[in-house]
């Protein structure tokens, strides 16, 4: 499952460099040589690098990846309309990080599509929080009433 969830985040790279979205970055592997990162920790290239394949470059739901999995990937403009007119920016943070799960899309508690990622490199866990952070706040930024 674990490769299945790296070989779509690789061919959903490829598929957002092709159109024009992704960004020259210099990429490194964890300590289990499986999960790449990009040096980035803003928010906006977070989100095009992990992100954009599945939920948009728009974060409308309807990135080139979205076609291809089991559940849609929801609208991230609209958070805050979902939530009672507030963003729940720890709420994000958790879902991005993997500690809160959802009951559908982003993998399973144990592993979630992108936590790793963000949280789980020891090399660089307070980098991961930071990520986590500026990702969450780069989405709320995207929020539309």
């Amino acid at each position: 499952m674990k490769h299945v969830i790296i070989g779509s985040f690789l061919l959903g790279s490829l598929l957002s460099y092709s159109l024009g979205t992704a960004q020259t970055r210099h990429t490194e592997k964890d300590q289990a040589g499986e999960t790449w990162l990009i040096s980035s920790i803003q928010g906006p290239n977070l989100y095009q690098a992990y992100c954009a394949s599945c939920h948009g470059v728009d974060a409308k739901g309807t990135g080139p990846m979205a076609g291809s999995l089991r559940v849609s990937p929801p609208d991230l403009t609209r958070i805050s309309a979902r939530s009672g007119g507030t963003f729940p920016l720890a709420r994000v943070s958790r879902i991005i990080s993997g500690e809160e799960p959802l009951r559908r899309g982003h993998g399973t508690h144990e592993m979630p599509v992108w936590g790793p990622v963000f949280s789980q490199v020891e090399a660089d866990r307070d980098l991961g929080r930071v990520r986590i952070d500026n990702l969450a706040r780069y989405l709320q930024k995207l929020q539309k009433p």
